[in-house]
């Protein structure tokens, strides 16, 4: 007869223990190693294997270690979890350490059934790393089963790589250029989001109509919108050139998204650093997608804030670059966090001026602009529309680069393909224009043309050759001022990425810097002629090449880059200044490029950016002084960066361009302002900039986050580092155990906090494991491994996270042979262990205690039974049967306890001895601890989601006895040990 067996109850099985999961049947057992992952549970049928209860042996007396056994063998174990007991399932799976910021949005989620959050932090706070906290915890309870993400087709592929690399999420990319071959592999009237549960999905994909209706109908229970702003219009989008063009795109992804909002059951993540980009009907149409009262909410009452508070999270960085202190309201500083952001941007705006030849090159392009205008508004309003976008094109071109101007000159003008004026204005404003709009980035920085037929005129013709003649240093000023700024920034260690507007400026300004920027520097362009996932590849193989020669002071990087990198490519940990070689037309952009080095990550506390400018081009002077000056004149007075809408710079380049066809390059500036039409334009647009920033202002005090207090965040954040432990305590256990196991590390002991090892003096066991994850010939030649503090790693490379496989392998082995005495070779973790030290007064025993509970976590989509796994350290002082019980605290800091003195072997056999025999008159406390910590565990369960009754109903968390005690450590003062012996006898 065989014998039934609990969740929870440890079986021998297959010459090792296990514990039994709750999916066991009579006939069936499911079940995961005594320390293992879920990737290694294996289901065992009792009829035809042997299976018996099984106990966990205590330690042995004679199996003992030095004064870092404990510690090692605790990191070991907590490295093996992958599900905590606490209310956070996913945290012990993830491979990053998340900002106690971070975890805001993740407990508003856990708050709601359905998660319904427009996430509307700064940017480089961390929205991705937010929003994929949440996914992966929906994932892990069971509450979401499919993913997907909505993002534009550049940031696909990063998206792709954070979900899998930090989080273990591995989404298949449906892109317009995949989705051919992904349709191949189904099954006759499957749908793409049946087969692949994990999808990020292009927002150029959704356009077409049969792949948007697919989505609709097969739509997973969980989406999340990357720029979310990109999906919504005001309710007057469409007026004006400058809007018309974007103003379809966004209104089909808004239909699409209110047809997928409108499941009630559906979680739904939005994400914008710009929840209102000056329109207030289009922040209310992005509220409605979040729940639909909320477009309607008076959110001039305490009552309409505090219930948007629900929904939505905005933080500036002044807000979370010190969290969790005393200013807080919590009661000390013990868990104050600090968060690295560069402290400032040192900008300076650098000018320039032209050649003779490049001059008198300019001025004839603009005395052929004027005539062309004159003759096409007298030829019809498509004519003359079609001319302007030429004439804008040629003259952006020419103050761009040479190389530009050359290509513009001879390539026909997209607006010339126009059959109305009106369609003009929507092939040529995109090309011409700079919008903010992410979505509007790719594929702009092609040189537009100017010439309105296929053949090129023989004016423009003349012109284009004479462009030609005039690269390099000697006649472009403009690239023989780079060269001195980037010397300059070089010099003083700087890494810079130049941002140009068109690729045959960005492939010039790489040709003419090769060899002129020292030989120690490295330089690489990267713009839209490469496909999103290439250009993240060369990005790293600039860093690589650097990297490798990165002992020597002298080397540095250079990257010469489009707008296809000005949004949604982080780029901090490579690059720390930035330099505008063209003058885009709209300062958000600027800032975007900017926000690609200055953010979370950044190890420079200042970021240098320098705007370079022609002052007698006739063109960039009037743009900083009307556009810039005012966008940094409000950034200074509010704190905060306004987004210009791109009917504003839109018409305020306009104006200026009117106004150099006018007058040309020599047009005063003061002239400008003084046309009644021009300062009646810019007059409204400073009222219209004005009253979105005030509205900004505002809504930074109205919609702050107020749902969660720090206090709350405090409380889990203190919780989850108690049972997973940091970063920080990871890497130290990987260089300790190594060493420990005779492998050959090298520690450069830099900033980086990256380090080498190679395995071949390691036992055969870790050797094996090791293989397995990083490949067998590495280990075969006994080749360098490294192991990288970030989470984004190569093929044969580590992770110093507790996630990373080949961390797994050193912490399965630590633990495997500390448990088995008859591991050959070292064994860095004993079970036991006897110091001698100062840190005591009083003999003091520290116990390693492993308590399994029972968890009953109701959801919406019932409940789930699981066996989840804690690791304690318990510690008293005296005799057990006298025992003296300090504090958590206290308990951990013997962990750093360090031996003073030699202890004799066999009073450390007797000390160990007289512990192992007191265990049972401890029995007592473990369990009273025990039920402690479920209670704790409860409490914490139902506190996290307070605000859901229907969640917490029914939960329940229940200790499994007895609790296994893995470690057990004495520590004795410093002092003669007869004085010990004889005072504890």
């Amino acid at each position: 007869m065989s014998l039934t067996y609990t969740a929870g109850s440890l079986v021998a099985a297959r010459g090792r223990e296990w514990v039994v999961l709750p999916e066991s049947a009579s006939d069936m057992l499911v079940l995961r190693p005594l320390g293992g992952s879920e990737d290694d549970i294996a289901a065992v049928f009792p009829a035809f294997e042997d299976v018996r209860p099984a106990e966990f042996a205590a330690p042995s007396p004679s199996d003992l270690g030095d004064q870092r056994a404990a510690g090692l063998l605790r990191t070991a174990l907590r490295i093996g979890f992958r599900s905590g007991a606490g209310p956070f399932r996913s945290l012990a799976s993830i491979a990053v350490e998340p900002r106690a910021y971070q975890l805001v949005p993740l407990l508003m989620a856990l708050r709601q059934r359905t998660v319904r959050l427009l996430i509307s932090d700064d940017v480089g706070i961390g929205k991705t790393v937010e929003a994929g906290l949440i996914a992966k915890e929906l994932l892990a309870q069971g509450e979401a089963t499919r993913l997907a993400v909505l993002c534009a087709p550049a940031l696909a592929e990063q998206w792709q790589g954070e979900l899998r690399e930090k989080f273990g999420i591995d989404a298949e990319l449906v892109l317009a250029s995949t989705v051919t071959r992904l349709e191949r592999g189904l099954e006759l009237g499957q749908s793409l989001f049946d087969k692949h549960a994990y999808t990020i999905i292009s927002t150029d994909f959704i356009k077409s109509t049969r792949h948007r209706e697919d989505f609709v109908r097969n739509c997973p229970d969980l989406v999340i919108v990357d720029e979310a702003h990109s999906c919504v219009a005001a309710d007057d989008a469409g007026q004006g050139a400058a809007s018309s063009s974007s103003a379809p795109s966004n209104q089909l992804r808004y239909e699409l998204l209110r047809r997928i909002s409108a499941d009630a059951d559906r979680h739904l993540l939005l994400l914008t650093a710009t929840p209102h980009s000056g329109k207030e009907s289009a922040f209310r149409n992005l509220l409605g997608l979040v729940r639909p009262e909320l477009a309607t909410l008076n959110l001039e009452t305490p009552s309409g804030r505090a219930s948007l508070a629900e929904y939505f999270v905005a933080r500036k960085r002044a807000d979370i670059r010190t969290y969790l202190t005393k200013e807080d309201g919590l009661s000390d500083d013990s868990l104050a966090e600090r968060t690295a952001f560069p402290s400032d941007r040192w900008t300076k705006d650098e000018p320039y001026k032209l050649s003779p030849a490049y001059r008198a090159l300019l001025d004839d392009a603009i005395a052929y602009a004027r005539d062309r205008v004159q003759a096409a508004g007298e030829q019809g309003r498509r004519e003359a529309r079609v001319a302007w976008w030429s004439v804008i094109a040629l003259l952006r071109s020419m103050v761009s680069s040479p190389a530009a101007a050359a290509q513009t000159l001879k390539t026909r003008s997209e607006s010339a393909a126009a059959r109305t004026a009106q369609e003009a204005d929507v092939l040529g404003a995109p090309v011409a224009a700079d919008s903010a709009e992410n979505d509007r980035l790719e594929g702009m920085d092609v040189a537009p043309g100017a010439a309105e037929s296929e053949e090129a005129s023989a004016r423009l013709l003349e012109l284009s050759q004479r462009a030609a003649e005039l690269v390099g240093p000697a006649e472009d000023a403009k690239l023989k001022a780079l060269t001195k700024h980037v010397k300059s920034l070089l010099a003083e260690g700087y890494h810079p990425i130049v941002f140009c507007r068109y690729i045959p400026t960005a492939e010039y300004l790489a040709t003419q810097l090769d060899g002129k920027l020292g030989k120690k520097t490295k330089i690489a362009a990267v713009t839209g002629t490469l496909s999103p996932q290439q250009r993240l590849e060369r990005i790293e193989q600039l860093a690589a090449e650097s990297a490798e020669e990165a002992g020597d002071a002298a080397v540095r990087r250079v990257l010469i880059a489009t707008d296809c990198l000005s949004e949604g490519v982080n780029l901090q940990h490579h690059f720390d200044a930035v330099v505008h070689y063209d003058l885009v037309w709209n300062p958000t952009r600027h800032d975007q490029r900017e926000g690609r080095v200055d953010r979370y990550g950044q190890k420079r506390d200042q970021v240098r950016v320098i705007t370079m400018f022609g002052e007698d081009n006739g063109i960039d002077g009037k743009v900083l002084e009307v556009l810039f000056a005012k966008h940094r004149q409000i950034k200074k007075d509010l704190g905060i960066s306004v987004s210009v809408p791109d009917e504003t710079a839109s018409g305020v380049t306009d104006a200026v361009v009117e106004w150099l066809l006018l007058h040309g390059r020599q047009g005063s500036q003061e002239g400008l302002f003084e046309v009644d039409s021009h300062q009646e334009s810019f007059d409204r647009i400073e009222r219209e900039w004005s009253s979105a920033a005030e509205r900004e202002k505002t809504s930074q005090s109205k919609y702050a986050q107020r749902s969660i207090h720090p206090e709350e965040v405090a409380r889990e954040v203190a919780a989850v580092r108690a049972a997973l432990g940091g970063a920080d305590e990871v890497r130290g256990f990987a260089l300790e155990a190594l060493r420990d196991l005779d492998a050959l590390v090298r520690d450069p002991r830099d900033e980086s906090g990256d380090f080498t090892a190679q395995a071949g003096g390691a036992p055969a066991g870790l050797r094996d494991a090791l293989a397995a994850t990083l490949g067998g010939r590495l280990i075969e030649e006994d080749r360098e491994i490294p192991f990288r503090t970030t989470p984004a790693i190569g093929r044969g490379e580590a992770a110093l996270v507790r996630t990373d496989p080949a961390i797994g392998a050193i912490a399965s082995y630590v633990l495997d042979s500390a448990l088995d005495a008859n591991t050959p070779g070292p064994r860095p973790a004993r079970r036991c262990g006897v110091v001698t030290t100062d840190a005591v007064t009083i003999r003091t025993t520290l116990l390693l205690v492993r308590y399994r509970f029972h968890l009953t976590l109701p959801s919406r989509s019932g409940e789930r039974q699981l066996v989840a796994e804690d690791a304690r350290l318990l510690a008293y002082e005296g005799m057990p049967s006298r025992a003296r019980w300090l504090d958590d605290d206290q308990a951990a800091a013997l962990l750093s306890a360090r031996a003073g003195a030699n202890t004799h072997e066999q009073l450390a056999r007797n000390q160990i001895g007289r512990a192992l025999d007191g265990l049972a008159d401890l029995a007592g406390h473990l369990t009273e601890y025990g039920t402690s910590l479920a209670a704790e565990l409860d409490a914490s369960h139902r506190r996290v989601r307070k605000a859901n009754e229907e969640i917490v109903r029914g939960l329940k968390v229940v200790p499994q006895e007895p609790a296994d005690v893995l470690g057990v450590y004495v520590y004795l003062p410093q002092q003669p040990a007869s004085t010990v012996s004889g005072a504890e006898a």
